[in-house]
């Protein structure tokens, strides 16, 4: 499907339901957001990993 033939398909719903589409999409750019911040996350574990595991910082670990 073309991006035009979408357009033109919401054009034609009631105001009502492209409030739905609206919140539909922000919903997916949400959690495409969440999911580039989770990788981001995981990539960053092991260059961090030797600022978080050390002796001088075990005291924290335990509380």
């Amino acid at each position: 499907m073309q991006v035009e033939e979408l357009i033109e398909k919401i054009r034609k719903l009631p105001p009502e339901r492209i409030v739905e589409v609206e919140d539909f999409v922000d919903f997916i750019a949400q959690r495409d957001d969440q999911r580039l911040v989770r990788a981001a996350q995981k990539l960053s574990e092991e260059a961090f990993r030797e600022v978080w595991d050390n002796e001088e910082d075990a005291v924290y670990d335990r509380l």
